[in-house]
């Protein structure tokens, strides 16, 4: 890794730490990636979301008694971090948060109030990440939207069928995964028990359950990794669901918290 990098590096994680969030972090983060070698990408990515997790869980704590825009425009914020350096399940994460504490405070404040649409598009971009318990859930708000509607339209079937459907997909999948998982389990032990005994396990036996399963992650992470390379990072960004009412990060300010 060049010296340049290094520095940009230090850069994007002093700023953090000292808690600028202003958008030229963003433009710091999208050099680090558009610059880093194919070699030392794997690491770097790895290194910046441990690094961002620590953090995102302080500042949270941090803003705990601020307004709920401020704390809006702060997720906001984190998700475009963690969107551009591929961790999608702390995106996710963070939208979820984002959805739940909107909808607590569009009671006082309807201009925060989450649609079904909203709900949708989360239960959609978390079954296509394989979060489908998530899914479920997003996908219980979304009809919840519809009850606490009082106004009759016929197009709300087709909404409420399509809804309903993706549901049925979520419940299924996250079903199929914890078979996946109890078998998974189940080889594990299994493998425990025969070493134990000094039996002689077969390349096939060690095939199975979780090898496969965490193969199957190896192989999707080198795929995210590969499209950042080709992608070079335009239009990234673009990427995260608007979900937090055209708040954006860049009209953020950068007290000292």
């Amino acid at each position: 890794m060049s010296t340049a990098v290094s520095q940009q590096i230090f850069l994007f994680r002093t700023q953090i730490e000292n808690r600028r969030f202003d958008e030229g972090i963003f433009r710091v983060l999208e050099s680090v990636l558009a610059s880093i070698d194919l070699k030392s990408l794997d690491r770097v990515v790895y290194t910046l979301k441990q690094f961002m997790r620590h953090e995102s869980l302080c500042i949270i704590e941090e803003i705990a008694g601020k307004s709920t825009e401020y704390k809006l425009l702060i997720v906001d914020f984190l998700v475009h971090v963690f969107n551009l350096i591929g961790d999608t399940e702390s995106c996710l994460a963070l939208i979820y948060e984002a959805l739940l504490m909107r909808e607590q405070k569009a009671i006082s404040d309807q201009r925060l109030l989450v649609s079904y649409s909203e709900w949708l598009t989360f239960a959609e971009h978390s079954l296509e990440s394989d979060f489908c318990s998530i899914a479920n859930k997003a996908c219980e708000k979304a009809l919840l939207c519809f009850e606490m509607n009082i106004v009759d339209d016929p197009a709300n079937d087709f909404v409420i069928e399509k809804i309903k459907k993706l549901k049925d997909v979520a419940v299924t999948s996250a079903s199929s995964k914890s078979v996946q998982a109890q078998t998974a389990e189940y080889f594990k032990n299994k493998s425990i028990l025969e070493n134990s005994q000094g039996s002689y396990i077969s390349v096939e036996a060690k095939s199975s359950g979780s090898t496969l399963f965490k193969d199957g992650i190896k192989r999707r992470h080198r795929r995210q990794l590969d499209e950042y390379r080709h992608l070079k990072l335009d239009g990234i960004t673009g990427d995260v669901p608007n979900t937090l009412v055209g708040l954006s990060a860049n009209s953020i300010p950068s007290p000292a918290l």
